[in-house]
C-alpha cells in the first residue's frame, strides 16, 4: 500500500506499507480525497509524539465490512475518535474524551494520507449522493466549526470575532454567521476577506479590533499572538473560544483573565451530522478554500505548499 508516513518529525513516501485489515465492527476503506490540516502541519514539527500514517480529514469508500455489510460500497466520512464505550467518560456521555481513545492520524492510529485506512463503523456518516468529494473532504473541520455552537450559545445580539481567517477561521466566521450574530473576523490578506464578505462577515486587521468590543472571540491563529488579541478584543465576563493546537507553548497574564473574569473555552471535534445537512443544502459551500491538488506519490509536495503564508486547503487524491 502506498502513502506518507511520519516518524521523528520526519515525512516520507512510502510503497510498500502494510494493507490495514479491519477488526471487528470495523470498515476498510478506500481514500478517494483527504485534505491537509494546521494539526497535520503541526505533528510535523512536534505536536504530538506520533509515529505512523498522518492525516485525518477524509471521503472515501467502503470496500469491505464484515460486520455490517450493508455499508460497502458506499461513499463515506468518519469521525476521528475511536473510543472504548466502557470508560467513565464514555459512559458519562464524553466519547471524544475516552480514556482510552485513539485518534486517526493523530494518536496511536494510522490516519488516511494512505490509499486505505479502517474505521468502526460507528464513526462512519454516508456521504450525501449531491456532495461532491471536494465538498466531503471538509466534513470534520467544518464539524469542529460547528462543534462551537454545541459547546455555548451564539445568541443573534452578539458581537462575535474570530482571530484568524485560514483554513478552520473561514469556516468557524461562516458558520457563525448562520446564527444571526455579528460577526467580523481578523484578517491580513485581501483573498481572505473575498471568502468571507458574501457570508456577511465583517473583516478588521489586528489593529482595527475594538479593546473590550466583543461577547465572543474564537482564537484560530495556530499562535500565540492569536490569544494575546483575543483578550484584547473580549470584554469583562466575555468568553474566549479557544481552536488553536500547535507545538510549543502560550505564556499568559493570569490575573488580567481574573480580574476581568473571562471565560475560556477549549474546542475540538464536532458533529458530522450537522456538517454534512449543511453542505447537502449548500449553505456552506467549502470549494473555495481548495488551492491545490496532489496525487498520493507527491505527498511531501504537498505538505511543503500546504505550509506556505497564505495558503488554504492542499488535498491528497
Amino acid at each position: 500500500m502506498r502513502g506518507l508516513w511520519l516518524e521523528n518529525r520526519q515525512l516520507t513516501y512510502r510503497e510498500h506499507l502494510p494493507r490495514p485489515e479491519p477488526a471487528a465492527g470495523e470498515a476498510l476503506i478506500r481514500i478517494r480525497l483527504a485534505g491537509i490540516c494546521a494539526t497535520d502541519l503541526e505533528m510535523v514539527k512536534g505536536y504530538y509524539p506520533f509515529t505512523g500514517i498522518p492525516g485525518h480529514e477524509f471521503v472515501g469508500e467502503v470496500v469491505r465490512a464484515p460486520d455490517a455489510p450493508e455499508w460497502e460500497g458506499r461513499r463515506v466520512v468518519g469521525e476521528i475518535n475511536i473510543t472504548c464505550g466502557h470508560c467513565a467518560q464514555c459512559l458519562a456521555g464524553r466519547p471524544t474524551h475516552c480514556e482510552n481513545r485513539m485518534v486517526l492520524g493523530i494518536w496511536q492510529r494510522n490516519g488516511v494520507f494512505a490509499e486505505y485506512t479502517t474505521l468502526p463503523v460507528a464513526n462512519l456518516h454516508a456521504v450525501p449522493e449531491n456532495v461532491p468529494d471536494e465538498m466531503a473532504v471538509f466534513t470534520e473541520p467544518l464539524a469542529a466549526a460547528l462543534e462551537i455552537q454545541q459547546q455555548t450559545h451564539i445568541r443573534p445580539t452578539d458581537k462575535v470575532l474570530v482571530v484568524g481567517a485560514g483554513r478552520l477561521g473561514q469556516l468557524i466566521a461562516w458558520s457563525l454567521a448562520l446564527t444571526g450574530a455579528d460577526v467580523a473576523a481578523v484578517v491580513r490578506r485581501e483573498r481572505q476577506c473575498a471568502l468571507l464578505r458574501p457570508y456577511g462577515v465583517r473583516c478588521l486587521a489586528a489593529d482595527e479590533v475594538p479593546h473590550w468590543g466583543m461577547d465572543v472571540v474564537v482564537e484560530a491563529t495556530g499562535s500565540p499572538e492569536g490569544l494575546a488579541l483575543a483578550k484584547e478584543a473580549v470584554h469583562p465576563r466575555g468568553l474566549i473560544v479557544l481552536k488553536s493546537t500547535y507545538a510549543g507553548e502560550a505564556r499568559l497574564d493570569l490575573s488580567r483573565w481574573v480580574v476581568d473574569e473571562v471565560s475560556m473555552l477549549g474546542s475540538r471535534c464536532g458533529p458530522f451530522a450537522p456538517a454534512l445537512r449543511h453542505l447537502a443544502a449548500g449553505r456552506i459551500d467549502p470549494r473555495l478554500l481548495i488551492d491545490a491538488r496532489y496525487p498520493l506519490a507527491e505527498g511531501t509536495a504537498a505538505f511543503a505548499h500546504a505550509a506556505r503564508r497564505g495558503v488554504f486547503k492542499v488535498l491528497l487524491a
